[in-house]
């Protein structure tokens, strides 16, 4: 679990900054830092690897900070420091961005249809959902289904203990690298935040629809209106988590 962070109250703005005490003051930003965002990945990865490419952020934004230009240091190495680390779990990735994004959109073609038929769906369905042909499909999932890959030390989430086989530990798909948990976990987060912003009537649409899994129809009846007021509700919630979560990225 993280531990508070609280800002040392310093100035930081001088003429002649000294870089050397700006990083010894700063340390415990980097362990806070390095703290939220081990918090949201599985256990193998090492929080003290985070704080180490934490710690290599700060010295680079304690070398180049500049106090003219009027920004706090503390809100200029927050920055650095998350992105090294965010850097370090990147290098950590067998997969490029745009693989993730496509397996991304693979599961949730699938999702929907499954939860709008009811049952399993077939490549073909798939393939028409997301407007590609079935041979593109086929050559997606084999894509995804390549690349695999694991380190030569690796453990057991459960206990610590080294697994013996680390065939063991390969990775089903892309969606389990480091980066693409904490990038999964930080929008669930922000989503659920989003959700709880919602108007009342909006949530329960919601709520209903994606956590209960009830049809339109089934989500009418519950409110006493018919189906084509509830795709309305429906509508205007998903534009506001849209525009929420685009806030939020921006």
């Amino acid at each position: 679990m993280a531990t508070a962070y609280i800002p040392i109250e310093a100035p930081v703005f001088f003429e002649n900054v000294n870089r050397e005490i700006l990083v010894e003051e700063h340390v415990p930003l980097v362990r806070f830092l390095a703290g939220r965002v081990g918090s949201k990945l599985p256990a193998s990865i090492e929080v003290d690897d985070l704080i180490g490419a934490g710690t290599i952020g700060l010295i680079d934004a304690a070398e180049k900070f500049d106090p003219s230009r009027g920004i706090r240091f503390r809100t200029y190495a927050e920055r650095r420091i998350r992105g090294a680390i965010l850097d370090h779990l990147r290098s950590l990735d067998w997969a490029p961005r745009s693989l993730r994004r496509r397996a991304r959109e693979l599961q949730s073609a699938q999702a929907t249809l499954q939860r709008e038929h009811g049952r399993s769906v077939d490549e073909a369905e798939v393939a028409e959902f997301l407007e590609i042909g079935l041979h593109e499909l086929q050559g997606l999932v084999n894509e995804i289904n390549s690349v695999q890959v694991a380190s030569l030390h690796v453990t057991d989430e459960n206990d610590g203990s080294a697994v013996s086989d680390p065939i063991q530990a390969l990775p089903a798909s892309p969606e389990c690298s480091p980066f693409a948990v904490y990038e999964r976990e930080e929008a669930r987060q922000q989503l659920a935040s989003a959700v709880e912003s919602l108007p009342e009537k909006e949530r329960l649409v919601v709520s209903l629809y994606y956590v209960d899994e009830l049809t339109m129809k089934e989500i009418g009846n519950v409110l006493g209106v018919n189906e084509s007021r509830v795709s309305q509700i429906h509508s205007k919630a998903v534009a506001r988590l849209r525009n929420a979560m685009l806030d939020r990225a921006a």
